[in-house]
Parts: C-alpha cells; sequence; structure tokens
C-alpha cells in the first residue's frame, strides 16, 4: 500500500469550528417491512470529503437519496446547506449537484448562461475535442468526467457521488481522484460512496462505515485503522546479537531469527513509535531498519461488518 505523507487531514480536528453542509438527525427509512436505515446520524463539515461505506444493502445508497431530496425519510431531521430537506427540497437543490441527473440546464441561469458555463466545463474536464462526438463513443474515464461535469452546472456548494470511479482503469481513476480534490480545494463538499476502500482512504476526510441500516464506525481512515488490532512496529537488526537485545528489553514480541527481525505491537501513532525508539536508545540497541504496520480498511471492513469487502475489485496490473 502507498505510504502517504504525513499531513493532517482536514477532518481530523477543529470539525466544531465549521459549519456542517449536511446534518441528518435519527434518520429513518423503511421499505415495507425492511428497514433500511435504523437511525442514522451524520454531520459533514463544509469543504470536506465525506465517504459512505458499507456491504450490499447497507443503506448507502437509500441515504444519499434521501439527502440528495430523491425520495423521503420516514423519520429523523435533516438539512443540506442549511435547509431543510423535507421543508424545503427546492433550495437544497439548488446548492447540491448529483451525478447521473437527468437534466444539467440550470433553471437560474439564462440560455446563453448555461451554455457558456457548459463551454467552460467542458474545457475544465478536458472534454473539448470530444464534445461534438456522442457520449455513446465515449471511453468510461470521459463518460465518468461528463457525468460530473454535468453534475457541477449551477456551481453546487454540495456535491454527491455514486461510485465515481466504478469500472475505471487506474489512470482514469487517478484522474478522478485528481478532479474530486480540485473540488474540493475550491470549498466544495463531497459526500461519496465507493466500492474501492483504497479510494475512501486516499480521498475521504472521514468515513461513515453503515451495516444492516445502522452506523457501526465513523471517523477519520487513520482512527478507524487504530480501532482495529494486528499493528505493528516490525525491526530487523544486523546481528543476532541486537535481534536478541531488542527481544529481552521489549519483552512481547514476534520473532523471526531467519529473518533477524522483530514485530512489536504498536498503533502505529507517532507517540508509540517515540517510545519504541526511547526504549531502544536507552539500551542502546541499534535497529538497521525499522517499517510500521498498520491494517488498512480492508481489516476494519471486515471487523466491523463481519464480512470481507465483496464488492471490491482489483486493479488491473499497471
Amino acid at each position: 500500500m502507498a505510504t502517504r505523507a504525513t499531513t493532517t487531514r482536514r477532518g481530523e480536528h477543529d470539525d466544531h469550528q465549521i459549519p456542517p453542509a449536511i446534518r441528518a438527525a435519527g434518520l429513518r427509512k423503511s421499505f415495507g417491512d425492511q428497514v433500511v436505515l435504523d437511525g442514522i446520524d451524520l454531520e459533514v463539515p463544509e469543504g470536506t470529503i465525506f465517504a459512505l461505506l458499507g456491504p450490499n444493502g447497507a443503506g448507502k445508497t437509500t441515504t444519499v437519496h434521501i439527502l440528495s431530496t430523491l425520495i423521503g425519510a420516514d423519520g429523523g431531521e435533516v438539512r443540506v446547506a442549511g435547509h431543510d430537506v423535507s421543508r424545503d427540497p427546492d433550495s437544497v437543490r439548488a446548492a447540491i449537484g448529483v451525478t447521473g441527473q437527468l437534466t444539467a440546464v440550470d433553471n437560474l441561469l439564462t440560455g446563453e448562461e448555461n451554455l457558456l458555463l457548459m463551454a467552460d466545463l467542458l474545457e475544465r474536464f478536458d472534454l473539448v475535442e470530444a464534445a461534438r462526438k456522442p457520449a455513446a463513443t465515449y471511453s468510461g474515464g470521459m463518460r465518468r468526467r461528463l457525468d460530473l461535469a454535468m453534475g457541477l452546472v449551477g456551481d453546487p456548494r454540495i456535491i454527491f457521488l455514486d461510485e465515481p470511479t466504478t469500472g475505471l482503469d487506474p489512470r482514469s481513476r487517478r484522474t478522478m481522484w485528481q478532479i474530486i480534490r480540485d473540488l474540493v480545494a475550491g470549498g466544495v463538499t463531497i459526500l461519496l460512496t465507493t466500492q474501492y476502500l483504497e479510494e475512501a482512504d486516499e480521498l475521504a476526510d472521514r468515513i461513515a462505515l453503515l451495516d444492516h441500516g445502522r452506523l457501526v464506525a465513523e471517523g477519520t481512515p487513520d482512527q478507524l485503522k487504530r480501532r482495529i488490532p494486528g499493528g505493528h512496529i516490525r525491526l530487523r537488526f544486523a546481528h543476532p546479537d541486537g535481534l536478541e537485545a531488542a527481544a529481552s528489553t521489549l519483552g512481547e514480541v514476534v520473532r523471526d531469527d531467519e529473518a533477524l527481525t522483530v514485530q512489536v505491537p504498536s498503533d502505529g501513532s507517532v507517540k508509540s513509535l517515540r517510545a519504541l525508539l526511547d526504549r531502544l536508545d536507552g539500551a542502546a540497541i541499534e535497529v538497521s531498519e525499522l517499517s510500521i504496520h498498520t491494517p488498512d480498511l480492508d481489516d476494519v471492513f471486515l471487523t466491523l461488518t463481519g464480512q470481507p469487502n465483496k464488492d471490491k475489485e482489483k486493479e488491473p496490473a499497471r
């Protein structure tokens, strides 16, 4: 898994100082006797990326449909862009963009302004050369970019992306990732559902994990991964003496005498790493190589839902 720079995610601090773009409290929805959402609470700060994850049937799409005014809730309170979804759906619709909408015409703009805006979006999404070609001839990546561009008509403050990169090759997927990051850098709030856990890990400031209509976990990707056991720091030594000294000093470790390594249980935090290095330094033990291994979102998904991510598709070999 690619190593990410140790920068602080927007969603990890000061969320209470940012007015929420989306807030749902006690959200409930049933279809007949089937309870799809059973009291969901969500809060999405402005200018962040929030990802909804969960197995098939967990309630992800239903949540997005309610938040974007496509269907009504049976209970709970929902506000999007400061507007009550049930009482003022038109104001909500004016503030949001949804990929896959049936129309890209903004009723608040003149015909000329609509055309100028579309021309700007075509250029922004590198679709000018293909603008006069039938959309049926577009590649998967081009169709996804066109879909997202149409969702941006009207300059929405909040965008709902439902699995925006499904079926794309790795290069097209990363192009979409950069487009999404650029939108958020410009102040847009994005709520996305995705079947790619790597995508949520790369993009999301915060993640909500749904299972059987209930919210089972919510936090930053790193916070979620720290909840799962199995993280460790792997130390490699140049000589057996170093291995013996480390095993004796550190206590409960998993050692591999042939590879000259030990694995020390750790949550991967800076605090635990600093404590380990202080112990090694205090015992004058030299380490040749150090690596940190933490659970990934696949481990989180499996542990918290009790099942593997069956929707996950393996990327084609690069």
